[in-house]
């Protein structure tokens, strides 16, 4: 198992090596290439003025370069293991060594990049575990019920919730839901964006009554905000996960194993739970493996809707500016979350199923 891990590990080294290359030649051979944008904002301005920036930014960050030597730069700055340069000039590299990865500087929000993530990707993981659960635990409680209950009211009426569900654009949800559960001239049992209320960092961790007011504290106003967002990335995974769950469970329901517990005098609910259930879960396993990267991939659309200043937004932010650092970072997280996903699903394979080995 060990070695397994480990030589899966060092394939995701040229996997990301192919991902962050394609996305760095498509934004350089797009229309205004990298940093375009940069030079484009204030088209009045002396063309004096303007060479003087496209001059600043060729020699801060190396645009005028061959594309090939930006990305070689670039990758030797995120790699761990890479070279060094000993003068001004950048003529002098010194011998391969082991080095902390630098994600370099954003060309749009001139910070680091390291520390704008630091700052958004926890909130976008949060975000995506939070939803992954419910829509796991709603999903597979309701195709072991529509299972159970097969062509009865609760299988059909289910079913068919989900289903439609499922047809609606996250998009036009999150605008329905900003329009009538989150405006104040309807409903507003929600608030419309963002993460917390504007005085939440001086409100206490947890809800607070001091006798005369009520406060909710940081951890409920965080929840209150997140109810919305969370609602917009699982809904669609109901129907997807409830009818794979109920068509694994009919599956194994008719197996001969589950016919020897029924023999054998157990209850529904114990063949169910403890012999159905479990091999049911394979198919999910697999499944989970590309749900939680296309969750990150769906919360841009939703933390741009919601104001939530996650991994989300910050890349749609950056595409927009051509923001070369920040976009290819971007792409280098997504990445990296997407392939241990693929691994955890290969090792959850062991846990639910002992046949499976990987020596």
């Amino acid at each position: 198992m060990a070695f397994y891990i480990i030589r899966r590990l060092l394939l995701m080294v040229p996997t990301l090596v192919g991902v962050t290359l394609v996305v760095f030649f498509v934004m350089a051979l797009s229309p205004g290439g990298i940093g375009g944008t940069q030079l484009m904002v204030g088209a009045e301005i002396d063309p004096a003025v303007r060479q003087a920036m496209r001059d600043y930014y060729n020699r801060r960050y190396g645009l005028d370069e061959p594309l090939i030597v930006q990305y070689g730069k670039w990758l030797n700055r995120v790699s761990p293991v890479g070279f060094a340069v000993n003068d001004e000039g950048g003529n002098r590299w010194t011998a391969p060594r082991l080095k902390w990865p630098d994600l370099g500087e954003s060309m749009s929000k001139r910070r680091p990049v390291t520390d704008l993530y630091r700052e958004a990707v926890p909130i976008t993981l949060v975000l995506n575990m939070v939803t992954f659960s419910m829509a796991y635990v709603v999903a597979i409680l309701a195709g072991i019920y529509m299972a159970r209950y097969r062509g009865r009211a609760f299988d059909v009426i289910t079913g068919t919730l989900f289903l439609g569900l499922w047809s609606i654009p996250v998009i036009w949800m999150g605008v329905m839901f900003i329009g009538f559960l989150a405006n104040k001239q309807y409903l507003h049992w929600f608030p419309t964006g963002g993460l917390n209320a504007t005085l939440a960092d001086n409100w206490p961790f947890l809800p607070t009554w001091d006798g005369q007011a009520w406060n909710r504290g940081w951890l409920l106003d965080r929840m209150w905000h997140m109810v919305l967002p969370v609602l917009c990335l699982a809904y669609a995974d109901f129907a997807f996960l409830s009818k794979l769950t109920r068509s694994s469970t009919l599956e194994n329901l008719s197996m001969d194993f589950v016919r020897t517990a029924r023999a054998k005098g157990l209850s529904d609910r114990v063949v169910l739970f403890r012999y159905a259930l479990r091999n049911s879960l394979l198919p999910l396993i697999t499944v989970a493996a590309s749900i939680l990267p296309a969750m990150i991939g769906g919360s841009v659309i939703v933390e741009s809707i919601f104001s939530i200043p996650g991994m989300g937004k910050l890349t749609l932010d950056a595409i927009f500016a051509r923001d070369r650092e920040l976009v290819l970072a971007g792409t280098l997280a997504s990445g990296v979350l997407g392939l241990l996903s693929i691994l955890i699903a290969d090792l959850c394979y062991v846990i639910a199923d002992p046949r499976v080995c990987y020596e």
